[in-house]
């Protein structure tokens, strides 16, 4: 039995599929392989949820956060999260103004449109829950005043998962907050040598 035949796409939606199609071609012109990372990342971003990614250093997820944010023209910034990171490095804080004799709020680098949280479980609780609190409420609280984020805001979060000492591994709760989870794996040998042409290329 044959089956029915799909029907066309509306004009909104073929101008949608091409303008992903350029968005994948834009990031895919720095990132070999990886489409099931890409394809995801424009998930989560499309539908305003944010995405875990599991897997190695080395694996050019840094690279595929900075392309997508090129791609579109939006900010984009990496924070490594450290042992010794504190709340404030991340969200912000109060900083006195001489001039004037008052506090100003000195906002912190998760005020970006797309934020790559590196290794996110390296971090205390306390830091873990104020990226996680901005990335459900979508504002943050900094001396007493509520900060709107910014509109696109989407988190990609890394985590390795060889690596777990000294680590805090994120509660299910937590986890809870991620609309996706990606394991992503080494490249094939055809993307490897892919790699290296790249490189000599360049």
């Amino acid at each position: 039995m044959a089956l029915p035949a799909q029907p066309p796409l509306s004009p909104d939606a073929s101008a949608a599929a091409d303008s992903l199609a350029r968005i994948r071609e834009e990031i895919h012109a720095a990132v070999v392989g990886q489409d099931a990372l890409i394809d995801r990342l424009l998930i989560g971003l499309l539908v305003s949820g944010h995405v875990l990614v599991e897997g190695v250093p080395g694996l050019a997820k840094s690279l595929t956060v900075t392309s997508l944010a090129n791609a579109l023209d939006i900010d984009g910034v990496r924070i490594q999260f450290t042992p010794d990171l504190l709340p404030a490095d991340l969200i912000g804080t109060e900083v006195l103004n001489p001039a004037e004799g008052n506090f100003a709020i000195r906002r912190g680098p998760i005020f970006a449109n797309i934020v790559l949280a590196d290794e996110i479980n390296r971090a205390p609780a306390k830091v873990q829950s104020a990226l996680l609190e901005a990335m459900q409420e979508r504002q943050v609280s900094i001396g007493g005043q509520t900060l709107p984020m910014p509109d696109p805001f989407f988190v990609m979060a890394t985590q390795n998962p060889i690596e777990q000492e000294g680590t805090y591994p994120l509660p299910e709760a937590q986890l809870d907050r991620f609309l996706l989870k990606v394991r992503v794996d080494y490249p094939t040998r055809q993307e490897e040598r892919s790699v290296l042409e790249l490189g000599l290329a360049g």
